[in-house]
C-alpha cells in the first residue's frame, strides 16, 4: 500500500446482525484478500462458519462483489453516515450445500416422462 493511497472504513455484518473486521483499507485492496481475512477472524462461536474463501459472499449495495476486483473498481464508495463506515453484508454459502440442492434439482427432471409400448 502506497503512502497517500485513498482509504476506506469498512466493518462486516454477518447473517446474526454482528459486525465482525472492522478495519481501514486500501481502495486497491481486492476482495479475494478481504474474504481470506475474514475467514481467518471468523468468530468461532458461530453455527456457520465458513471453511475456504468460496463459502463467503460479500455484499454492498445489492451487489456480490468478485474476487478478483478491487474496492476501487466495485466502486466502494464513502458512507452516508457522517463517520464514513461502510456496512457490508457477509452471506456464507458452503459448497456441500449447493451439491445437495444441485441433486435435489436433477432428481425430478429425470422421472418427468415415461413411455409404454404396446
Amino acid at each position: 500500500m502506497a503512502e497517500g493511497e485513498p482509504q476506506i472504513e469498512l466493518k462486516f455484518r454477518i447473517y446474526d446482525g454482528t459486525d465482525i473486521s472492522h478495519g481501514t483499507y486500501a481502495l486497491s485492496t481486492s476482495v479475494a484478500t478481504l474474504k481470506e481475512r475474514l475467514v481467518a477472524e471468523w468468530p468461532q462461536d458461530k453455527t456457520v462458519t465458513p471453511k475456504s474463501v468460496d463459502d463467503v459472499k460479500l455484499i454492498h449495495a445489492g451487489r456480490i462483489l468478485e474476487n478478483n476486483t478491487t474496492l476501487a473498481d466495485a466502486r466502494v464508495t464513502m458512507g452516508d453516515l457522517p463517520t464514513g463506515v461502510i456496512t457490508m453484508h457477509i452471506v456464507v454459502q458452503p459448497s456441500v450445500a449447493k451439491k445437495k440442492k444441485d441433486k435435489k434439482r436433477e432428481e425430478p427432471s429425470q422421472n418427468l416422462c415415461s413411455c409404454t409400448i404396446l
